[in-house]
């Protein structure tokens, strides 16, 4: 994506279903484990590159023995930072006690990070922070074995303001209001409500305390607690955690928002983001790794007994679509094909712009996530060149030369890699308003390959401000000096903000609602934007449910063409001479594409809980008023 957007985090459980030993035996290593964590961690890279944390629990301890391991970074590689002070403290251990070296037991006693149990978590700090204590895995500490709970996610709630003050009326006092710490306290009084009934319940049975441990481990009812914890989440999220004697979970939201992938055999448990995550660590084949259904937890005791529960009643599925379209890792092989496909669906579009002239154009695409949309939009221009060349046989086959027949399958494609993305460059800019002159240089391109006569077509996941087509990519493509460029977005207009994990919160950073707001400027029906604003205002005080999107009608007045003309128009500073064409996917097509994730709600306004409406109505009251406070 051209606009690079902070995005939501990647989560990583494994649960080691066999003894150590067995694991030293088999692979050589008892880090078997911490190996596959990192692995693990590494191909979510894509998902967060502000932080990252790592935790691990051993089982089975004896009182004294440390049994919880944490780290985590906020370093420019925070993933290899991690490790590196892993490997370090192993290797510290084992060049002090050289007898550790081939003895699981004392490596397991001595040793931190080594365990049965490591949870993983990567992350951008999209609220603006990136301080240590923003980075996941949150531990809550305690002296009970069993209310030690260490929390990751992926997931944002809509509703942190009534969870917090849901949380100040049970009597806590929670020490800060973000959502994880909300959502952390939130199971952590329900775990200590349980802990505390079952040792009630074990000391009316006649078992000491000592006695009563290892039982209230056992007879734990961790759905019980999600559900009591979950009942007034509204929210995208993959939810892991771990409870310190052993158990452990990840929850998924009703809807299906945010994703989460299970595998289990008999030596492991493993859930991640992503699917060939897990394939690619493990070694297993696609069908082997199950989607964890909307509403259910996928639970591991301590005994190692595992269960698919249904803990709140799933709602409509509405997975991310922008998973599919840019986030999640291009090798899974559905993620592979539907983003083949949302390039094909684009093809007619892109034939009339360019009059059916597949002769005289070139396609390229803007790198690197675009590339797999490129070849389905390729397949498309090649099944119509192939068409052309059919219909230019049959035409002239009674006066078909040798020669001319030749001439006609001699016509090719056009492809060509054009633009060239500069990565150094960009890790180099700030956020500062110096910035310009270096976001113009972003991207070369490729010379000599473009003609005068030429249109040349560049396809991009999705145009979400258009800040890097305008400075940079239009530009730079504008001195090839085509006859007309055209922009392809294999995504639809994005029109309204997230809130669910992806940073996307202000109205106003959206070249489709400038564009829009343009229109009504030039239409002489700017008081909408008066009108929406006082609907929005009225609606503050209302219950979520009771509370609806009205800042669709800002785009109401207009079909998806005028608002995408008005966009090129935004996007091409004075001094561009070419003439510049965008065309955007429309909604049909990406849930052709993605038909199993219709989670739609940035280009639609249909959000899937009904705190998203709060969330735009919100948004859309920030821009009016000037205020530059985040929408939730």
């Amino acid at each position: 994506m051209s606009d690079a957007i902070k995005h939501e985090c990647g989560i990583a459980l494994i649960r080691l279903l066999k003894p150590l030993e067995f694991y030293k035996e088999k692979y050589g290593t008892a880090f078997y484990g911490v190996n596959k964590m990192y692995l693990m961690m590494e191909k979510q890279h894509n998902r967060g590159q502000d932080g990252a944390g790592f935790a691990s629990i051993k089982l089975n301890t004896i009182p004294g023995d440390r049994y919880i391991s944490r780290v985590r970074s906020n370093a420019a590689q925070p993933i290899q930072d991690i490790f590196k002070q892993i490997n370090e403290r192993i290797n510290e251990e084992i060049g002090e006690h050289p007898e550790y070296a081939n003895d699981v037991g004392l490596q397991k006693k001595h040793i931190p990070y080594i365990g049965e149990l490591y949870l993983g978590h990567v992350r951008y700090g999209t609220f603006g922070k990136n301080s240590i204590e923003s980075v996941h895995p949150f531990l809550r500490q305690n002296n009970w074995m069993h209310r030690n709970l260490i929390v990751a996610g992926n997931f944002n709630m809509t509703n942190v303001s009534q969870l917090f003050n849901n949380l100040v009326e049970l009597g806590q006092h929670p020490k800060e209001r973000a959502d994880t710490v909300t959502v952390m306290e939130k199971i952590g009084h329900f775990l200590d409500d349980a802990v505390r009934k079952l040792y009630k319940k074990l000391k009316h049975e006649g078992y000491t305390k000592v006695q009563a441990s290892p039982l209230i481990a056992e007879r734990l009812n961790v759905g019980k607690i999600l559900r009591k914890s979950a009942k007034n989440w509204d929210g995208g999220y993959a939810m892991a955690g771990l409870l310190g004697h052993g158990d452990s979970f990840v929850l998924r939201d009703p809807s299906g928002i945010r994703p989460a992938y299970y595998y289990q055999d008999d030596e492991v448990v493993v859930v991640a983001s992503e699917r060939p995550v897990i394939q690619t660590v493990f070694n297993v084949k696609f069908d082997d790794v199950k989607e964890l259904d909307p509403g259910h937890a996928i639970i591991t005791k301590k005994s190692g007994e595992v269960n698919i529960t249904q803990i709140l009643e799933p709602l409509e599925r509405k997975a991310c679509s922008f998973e599919r379209i840019y986030f999640s890792r291009g090798s899974d092989a559905e993620i592979y094909n539907e983003r083949k496909m949302l390039g094909r669906l684009l093809m007619p579009e892109v034939l009339k712009s360019i009059d059916h002239d597949t002769v005289n154009t070139v396609f390229s695409f803007i790198p690197n996530t675009a590339e797999t949309s490129f070849y389905g939009m390729v397949e498309a221009a090649q099944d119509e060149l192939n068409k052309q060349k059919n219909q230019a046989i049959l035409e002239e086959k009674e006066t078909l030369t040798d020669e001319r027949l030749q001439e006609i399958l001699a016509h090719r494609l056009r492809t060509e890699k054009i633009a060239i993305k500069d990565v150094k460059l960009r890790t180099f800019i700030t956020e500062d308003s110096s910035r310009d002159d270096l976001v113009a240089h972003v991207y070369d391109v490729t010379y000599g390959v473009v003609k005068p006569t030429d249109n040349l077509v560049i396809i991009d996941d999705s145009i979400v401000r258009g800040t890097t087509l305008k400075k940079s990519i239009i530009k730079m493509m504008d001195r090839l000096n085509p006859k007309k460029l055209i922009v392809v977005s294999s995504a639809p207009q994005i029109r309204y903000p997230d809130c669910y994990g992806i940073d996307m919160a202000r109205l106003e950073d959206f070249i489709a609602f400038k564009a829009a707001l343009a229109l009504l400027e030039d239409t002489n029906q700017y008081h909408i934007v008066d009108s929406v604003y006082e609907k929005c205002k009225k609606q503050v005080e209302l219950e979520d449910e009771e509370v609806q999107n009205f800042v669709t009608e800002i785009y109401a007045p207009f079909k998806d063409q005028e608002i995408s003309d008005k966009i090129a128009e935004l996007l091409s500073e004075p001094e561009v001479e070419t003439e510049v064409h965008v065309i955007y996917q429309t909604v049909e097509n990406l849930h052709k594409a993605c038909p199993k994730n219709l989670g739609d709600w940035y280009f639609t306004g249909d959000y899937p809980t009904f705190g998203g409406n709060r969330v735009v109505n919100r948004a859309f009251i920030n821009f009016y008023e000037g205020s530059k406070d985040r929408a939730y």
